[in-house]
């Protein structure tokens, strides 16, 4: 890089105190230093210059604030380099990287919710990277709709229901709020009135959709006759909030989807089921209870459910609206969306998901994989992966393998664990804390979970390709202090 105060100006005497501020190069001076010119073509000009720019601003503030010592303004003037370098590295890496999920936490929302299968991936590969029929008819030679593509599956699995797809489960609820409402009363229960991720509440949405929140029965009890006493002029829809994130025991009472909708039928006022989860089988025989499927939603009465596509379907982030054709029809015409709608590659992803499920083959979904994940075999898992473990990380390790309990994620089966066998680490002199965060920050970065000081791992949301590389980051952590 050269002697100290390489970078200076040429010719320069060494500069006073007062001085100092002038004694600083311009951007134009470091930018001619072959070392910088070699950053240049690593990270791209327009990034070097940015920083450049950046570093010498900060250099003149701080010592336009103090008197800065001429020799401390010299080696941070010839450290220019080695600083753009490593902001240079720092700032472009991509902050969203694969992580190991060793948490039991399936449809993790931080993670990404469900991973998607291999080939939902070759789909988006495939339409993303060249031009499609995403909105061209091939038969016809001219303009065609993006609904289709997704349309001729859902009818396979609800032939009666006409079907919409938005970018979340959030705008769908949002949508068909403005749609059927707008300006009218919703009624909703008191019980129901639920805060989903990030904050987002229902009472929110409902205002921001420009329908009017009508408000039935309490916290812990909604009869059926509270509901059909709201229901009067301005009531445009009866909002059914299925509680995905929580439950409510004890002393309680809640209206059943069925016998509202009976209701909704006799009093001539639709049903909005907000399902949530996006399941579209029965999970009670794999531990999952309490989580009712889009199928009995419809088969229930509901007029229009609204569901997540990247939960329990397994698929991309997207949100599904399922119902009447003339209810679909009037959210279909709504200006919100075009602006709520899904780009070519969630279509991609979306089909190749849906068509696991039209198949019958919803196992090769890895997050219903790993739902179906039997105890035993997970336990065996288990043990061959702490007998390994041990191996390779000597001595200075200990671990075992302990019961305990995954869930489902993403607001699905609340209070409820699906059993599992957990791999317990410990490591000579060094706490589960410390350890975690040196998985956390490693290489192949590990999520796991702390429980009573132990540092634990549950690989049923581990893939199997995914184990020698959590293998790897264990022994690492164990051993090596913690990188920053």
């Amino acid at each position: 890089m050269g002697s100290p105060s390489t970078l200076r100006r040429k010719g320069s005497r060494p500069p006073s105190r007062a001085g100092a501020l002038r004694t600083l190069p311009s951007v134009h001076e470091v930018l001619e230093r072959p070392e910088v010119r070699a950053l240049c073509e690593r990270h791209g000009r327009p990034v070097v210059v940015a920083l450049l720019r950046e570093r010498l601003a900060a250099l003149r503030q701080g010592t336009g604030r103090r008197a800065a010592g001429v020799a401390d303004l010299a080696s941070a003037v010839d450290a220019l380099p080695a600083w753009l370098e490593a902001e240079a590295i720092g700032r472009t890496r991509s902050s969203l990287v694969p992580v190991i999920n060793a948490t039991g936490v399936v449809i993790h929302t931080n993670l990404g919710r469900a991973p998607l299968p291999e080939a939902a991936l070759r789909r988006m590969a495939e339409v993303g990277g060249s031009y499609s029929t995403l909105e061209y008819d091939l038969r016809e030679g001219g303009r065609g709709s993006r609904g289709v593509h997704l349309e001729r599956l859902f009818r396979f699995l609800f032939p009666e229901a006409a079907t919409l797809v938005v970018n979340n489960n959030a705008a769908g609820v949002l949508l068909a709020l403005n749609s059927l409402a707008e300006g009218r009363e919703v009624i909703v229960s008191r019980g129901e009135l639920v805060e989903i991720g990030g904050s987002f509440r229902i009472p929110e949405i409902l205002a921001k959709s420009g329908a009017v929140l009508r408000e039935v029965g309490t916290t812990n009890k909604t009869r059926l006759a509270d509901y059909e006493k709201a229901i009067g002029p301005r009531t445009a829809l009866l909002l059914k909030v299925h509680p995905s994130n929580y439950r409510i025991v004890g002393f309680t009472q809640s209206v059943s989807l069925a016998d509202l909708a009976r209701l909704g039928r006799r009093r001539r006022v639709p049903i909005l089921m907000d399902q949530g989860s996006g399941n579209l089988h029965d999970l009670r025989r794999h531990g999952v209870r309490g989580e009712p499927t889009v199928g009995e939603a419809l088969a229930d009465g509901a007029d229009l459910v609204c569901a997540s596509a990247d939960k329990l379907l397994g698929g991309p982030q997207a949100g599904l609206l399922l119902g009447r054709p003339a209810l679909v029809e009037r959210l279909r015409k709504n200006p919100l969306a075009r602006a709520l709608r899904v780009d070519k590659t969630i279509v991609a992803a979306l089909e190749a998901v849906l068509l696991a499920h039209v198949r019958g083959t919803p196992e090769t979904l890895p997050a219903f994989r790993m739902i179906a994940l039997a105890p035993g075999d997970l336990e065996r898992r288990a043990r061959s992966f702490v007998e390994r473990l041990e191996r390779l990380a000597g001595s200075g390790v200990r671990a075992r393998v302990r019961p305990g309990a995954s869930v489902t994620g993403g607001g699905s089966g609340p209070g409820e664990g699906l059993p599992s066998a957990l791999v317990a680490i410990r490591a000579d002199g060094t706490s589960a804390r410390v350890l975690e965060e040196r998985l956390r920050r490693g290489e192949r970065p590990v999520i796991g979970r702390i429980e009573a000081g132990e540092l634990l791992l549950d690989l049923r949301t581990v893939r199997d390709e995914e184990e020698p590389a959590l293998e790897a980051a264990v022994v690492a952590a164990a051993a090596a202090d913690l990188r920053r």
